[in-house]
């Protein structure tokens, strides 16, 4: 349960601000290769021709950390996120070394939440279960459909035979799963996507991640458009999801995340609730906070760079404050996801500013039928969720 933090008042001397409570803190490793590229994928990986130079990333990695430790000294990690890319392309002893090295150079908590992004086809038992015991206690399986014709469509390595082997796998070593399913693809039947969520909870995993199929810029699908699913079919495709996920006892608790009662996402909570976190690995984002400001980071993309600029210490390849304005907008963009919303209180611990500052917004999301807010909460409505783009740009910043 989310309990209610101090408030926090916005003091300000020559632009600094003044936290009185530092947010949590987690840690983001990008692993950055593939064995290809999806059409529909605008995150940063890259296709590997040849074996992932695991030695070599782990290294750089090593290096990026220990650079970065002055920014989070004396702070604890709550969660620890291996993400890609396709993590699972790492051996099991790559990724014992790599949790023996953070556990070595930084402070964990107790119940440190350690998720790692697997693929079918990546992975066997015997590499599952060194994951298993290198310390990785969440496991999310990028399934994407359980449909071959779907698969073939979204470049998926994968087959059917091999995405139901692998769920059964994870089932086998891991209490907490999550499947990552994609609906809304090109000519899916209501009736197909009926077959694919019934055929993920079957398998009871903590968690779903339900993902509409949108094309982004720069991808394969945005120069070569596939032939999506009209409005309506999209509706009643996502009515359908509320509906069955609702039946079987999972929690709506963010835009595209489901889970049984306990099992949300702690890592991309702390996201969502404006919390800090540490990136690294190639082009890793960070947002940190100190010295009276909000620090982001970005690290240098290309993995040759990023090995090379790690080992001089200086993996980082741009770095600024927010400003005042960004913070807000920042923070709303975030919180705005979780359909249960946020304390008014948390806005200002997180943000330093008073809640004042975004007020005349708040009010005009409210009048729009697109905003909920009492002195306990301030939450998206249904409405919000379903125009949630509409909502979040209420908050931006003025040019």
């Amino acid at each position: 349960m989310m309990l209610i933090p101090p408030r926090v008042q916005d003091k300000r001397e020559d632009g600094q601000l003044h936290f009185d409570l530092l947010p949590p803190l987690s840690l983001y490793i990008h692993m950055p290769w593939c064995v290809k590229k999806c059409p529909y994928c605008d995150f940063y990986s890259h296709a590997i021709s040849s074996a992932v130079p695991e030695e070599r990333y782990l290294t750089a990695l090593f290096q990026d950390l220990e650079a970065s430790l002055p920014f989070v000294k004396g702070r604890q990690v709550s969660t620890i996120f291996i993400g890609g890319g396709t993590p699972s392309l790492f051996s099991g002893e790559a990724i014992s070394k790599l949790l023996a090295f953070i556990r070595n150079t930084l402070l964990l908590t107790p119940d440190v939440e350690i998720t790692l992004e697997a693929n079918p086809g990546t992975f066997d038992e015997d590499k599952i279960c060194t994951y298993r015991k290198a310390g990785v206690n969440r496991l999310s399986i990028g399934i994407q459909s359980f449909n071959q014709k779907h698969l073939d469509v979204l470049g998926r390595i994968h087959d059917v035979s091999q995405a139901k082997k692998t769920v059964e796998i994870a089932m086998t070593h891991f209490d907490n799963v999550n499947l990552d399913l994609m609906y809304a693809l090109p000519h899916q039947t209501k009736e197909e996507l009926d077959a694919d969520l019934t055929l993920a909870i079957s398998y009871n995993p903590a968690h779903l991640s339900l993902y509409q199929l949108t094309i982004e810029q720069n991808t394969y699908f945005a120069f070569n458009p596939p032939d999506l699913p009209d409005e309506d079919t999209v509706a009643d495709m996502q009515d359908m999801i509320e509906t069955m996920t609702a039946a079987e006892s999972y929690e709506h608790y963010e835009v595209s995340a489901y889970a049984r009662r306990g099992q949300q996402c702690r890592h991309n909570i702390n996201y969502w609730l404006f919390g800090d976190y540490l990136g690294i690995g190639a082009s890793a984002h960070s947002k940190i906070t100190t010295g009276g400001q909000v620090i982001r980071q970005t690290r240098f993309s290309q993995p040759p760079t990023y090995m090379n600029e790690a080992s001089k210490g200086r993996a980082v390849d741009e770095a600024f404050a927010l400003s005042h304005e960004d913070l807000g907008f920042e923070f709303m963009l975030n919180a705005l996801r979780l359909t249960k919303g946020f304390y008014p209180e948390m806005f200002e611990e997180r943000t330093a500013l008073s809640l004042d500052t975004i007020r005349p917004w708040l009010k005009q999301a409210e009048k729009r039928g697109l905003l909920y807010r009492d002195p306990t909460i301030i939450r998206p409505t249904e409405k919000g969720m379903l125009f949630l783009n509409d909502l979040q740009q209420i908050f931006l910043p003025d040019e």
